[in-house]
């Protein structure tokens, strides 16, 4: 097992830098660069605009500024500066990284808490009325956009009497020390955000788990143990086993959509997390505060998915055979 989990972390190492070329080449693709919202502006002429370009190194070509580049994120871990900011950008991403770690956590545990049981049910009692309750809500949550799911929710979130909606602290809280009240009140906001966030993810693995479960439960092992004289209860474990097995892959693939897909939404509800922060950095021609955003996204895609290979390897003991 620690053999398998080394070859898959040293498979890690030119998957990143793959990564870190592609990124910086699709960065590169953007028309202008930071200084280029400048020449509109007649109080800057275009020696100070030659200067400035000079000072933030833009004016060099686009191979040897990923080479420093590069070269600063691995001898000091330095992911370079933010012309918007005018701040390191590993500062900056730190700032957020918290909240952005804490909603996704929430999110997966809220997906995983919720869709697995209810595909679980689903597929085990077909064509009953919850079943289609089930499916009709799977639909809904897969067809929704999630900055739509998320202004329908402010809307009934003020019709019930609401007086903050969006954000995850009540004014008075913003800036506040920590305290029972204030914890109180994260917790009265970030029910939204993680309904939103999490709502397009549960519905699709709902119905994966679904389906694997109803493949699992006709297929031939399952007719086997019954004739074996195993009771309903296990033969029910031993088809939630080997239905899993799916799921945990697209668990992997998973973990990123949910820090990177919900940009939008995270504007909409204006939360503090890095998503409305790569936006405005796209806008801004940031592009050392762009590439840390996607080299991180990249990262945890490559964490996800070797966290996925390990919990398919203790699931199923072939694959670490092979």
């Amino acid at each position: 097992m620690r053999a398998f989990i080394a070859r898959r972390i040293l498979i890690m190492i030119p998957m990143m830098v793959l990564a870190s070329v592609i990124c910086f080449w699709i960065t590169e693709l953007q028309p202008g660069d930071f200084v280029t919202q400048y020449l509109d502006n007649p109080r800057i002429s275009p020696e100070q605009i030659r200067l400035l370009r000079e000072r933030l190194g833009l004016d060099r070509p686009a191979h040897i500024r990923y080479l420093m580049w590069a070269k600063a994120v691995i001898t000091r871990g330095d992911f370079g500066y933010s012309f918007a900011y005018e701040r390191p950008v590993g500062d900056l991403i730190w700032e957020r990284m918290g909240w952005t770690v804490g909603v996704a956590l929430l999110t997966v545990a809220f997906q995983w808490l919720l869709a697995v049981p209810m595909g679980i049910y689903s597929a085990l009692h077909p064509y009953s009325p919850l079943d289609y309750t089930l499916t009709v809500v799977g639909f809904i949550g897969i067809s929704i956009p999630d900055f739509f799911l998320a202004l329908m929710l402010m809307f009934l979130a003020l019709q019930a009497g609401s007086t903050s909606v969006g954000g995850l602290f009540s004014v008075q809280f913003i800036g506040a020390p920590w305290s029972l009240a204030k914890l109180a009140d994260l917790l009265k906001h970030l029910w939204m955000p993680v309904v939103v966030v999490g709502m397009g993810g549960l519905a699709g693995l709902m119905r994966v788990m679904r389906g694997n479960m109803l493949d699992v439960v006709g297929s031939p092992f399952i007719t086997a143990l019954r004739a074996y004289g195993i009771d309903e209860r296990g033969l029910r474990r031993h088809a939630v086993k080997n239905a899993l097995n799916p799921m945990v892959s697209i668990a992997g693939a998973e973990l990123p959509n949910i820090f990177s897909g919900t940009i939008i939404a995270a504007i909409v509800l204006n939360l503090p997390t890095m998503g409305p922060f790569f936006y405005n950095a796209l806008l801004n021609h940031d592009q050392y505060l762009v590439m840390a955003f996607l080299m991180f996204i990249a990262l945890i895609t490559q964490v996800g998915n070797l966290l996925a290979d390990i919990a398919l390897a203790f699931l199923d003991p072939r694959i670490r055979m092979s």
